[in-house]
């Protein structure tokens, strides 16, 4: 069975997707820990409800990025994982931090990428007209937001839709496209290649999978 490391930064929902998938057998996979930067995260409690190991590296506790990045790589290695997901884990990784786990880290991204990278993407979205937002699931690379994207799910902008709204339909979908790409790699059919995602033996587009919300 995969052994997986989720990083997270505060509330974890996309985290306790994942956690009720594994639990329910859905997933062929075992959480072997959670680990946050933010003591106070509501996410380390998800894990700890749920029986797995709940853990603090605290970066207000470091000189650098990268000296935190260095002691969060070893106590990730510690855990002996097949994948790393990040889940809300809200800092810029260093170079070295993201090449030591390149091709079996993978993160989720509240827009469809490459549109709105970095924060703020559901105003932005609504600022640009945009008829939908939506989600991307990508592996992490040394572009900040910009590895190769493995799946994509869009929502449809309403015009009473504000950034809210918007956030809000987007998690939902979120929750449901992260634990199916999640499954494709531990089950062997998702891997990094060349900096491209391949799928079944097959390289993805540029922009990935896009799965329609009533599959998931």
């Amino acid at each position: 069975m995969s052994r997986i490391v989720v990083l997270i930064s505060g509330g974890g929902s996309n985290l306790q997707s994942l956690l009720d998938q594994c639990q329910s057998g859905t997933l062929n996979a075992e959480i072997v820990a959670v680990i946050s930067n933010r003591p106070d995260a509501f996410g380390l409690s998800r894990a700890r409800q749920a029986g797995v190991k709940a853990l603090t590296l605290d970066h207000k506790g470091f000189a650098n990025r990268a000296d935190f990045d260095r002691s969060l790589a070893d106590l990730i290695d510690d855990q002996r994982p097949d994948l790393v997901v990040l889940a809300g884990f809200m800092r810029i990784l260093t170079d070295d931090f993201v090449n030591r786990f390149l091709g079996r880290m993978i993160n989720i991204h509240p827009s469809l990428l490459p549109r709105y990278p970095g924060l703020n993407t559901h105003q932005r979205a609504l600022d640009a007209g945009d008829p939908a937002g939506g989600a991307t699931v990508h592996f992490v690379t040394t572009q900040l937001d910009g590895g190769p994207a493995i799946a994509q799910v869009e929502v449809p902008i309403d015009a009473a839709d504000d950034a809210v709204s918007l956030a809000k339909k987007v998690l939902t979908q979120e929750h449901k496209l992260y634990p199916v790409v999640v499954d494709w790699f531990v089950s062997g059919r998702l891997q990094l290649d060349r900096n491209q995602a391949v799928f079944d033996g097959t390289p993805l587009p540029k922009s990935g999978r896009l799965l329609d919300t009533a599959t998931l």
